[in-house]
């Protein structure tokens, strides 16, 4: 649902009513929120801009995953993951680097498929084994043996 108000927005209203200025001003500034009172907010943007921001995060992808192959610059890439994550203190070298391979495919997906929820979905379940891996108590439940059978799994999207 809408979010809080934007500097850069205009309602879906304003958009229906006057959609020639609307265009213009997104034009002008690049892009404009469009808020919705009964869904979500969206962007109103040029497509050659969206393009060129496709293309940028393809090109940044690419280079990510050339760092990866290559020892010297998976090593750079490692050590800026606190930086940019700080939770990742809680994983061992071996997770981290297992979570900035992941992450950096679902990055490759997100530019070259225009897949977005990967990315979402890496960084909240590392994020979930770092919090469990920080919390003792979490820890040993998470570790602790189990037996028999806990049903039907069910998967909500």
């Amino acid at each position: 649902m809408s979010g809080t108000p934007h500097p850069d927005s205009v309602t879906f209203s304003d958009l229906s009513r006057n959609p020639r200025a609307v265009a213009e001003r997104a034009s002008r500034l690049g892009r404009v929120r469009v808020t919705h009172r009964d869904a979500h907010d969206f962007y109103l943007t040029a497509a050659d801009r969206e393009e060129r921001r496709d293309e940028t995060l393809a090109t940044a992808s690419k280079i990510f995953i050339a760092l990866m192959k290559h020892d010297p610059g998976a090593r750079e890439l490692l050590l800026a993951m606190p930086d940019v994550f700080p939770w990742v203190r809680h994983l061992s070298t071996e997770e981290v680097r297992a979570f900035t391979l992941e992450l950096v495919e679902a990055l490759s997906d997100a530019a070259e498929l225009d897949l977005d929820a990967p990315i979402s979905e890496v960084i909240a379940g590392w994020r979930a084994t770092a919090r469990i891996k920080a919390d003792p108590q979490q820890r040993e439940e998470a570790v602790r043996a189990t037996s028999g059978d806990f049903g039907r799994v069910e998967v909500h999207p």
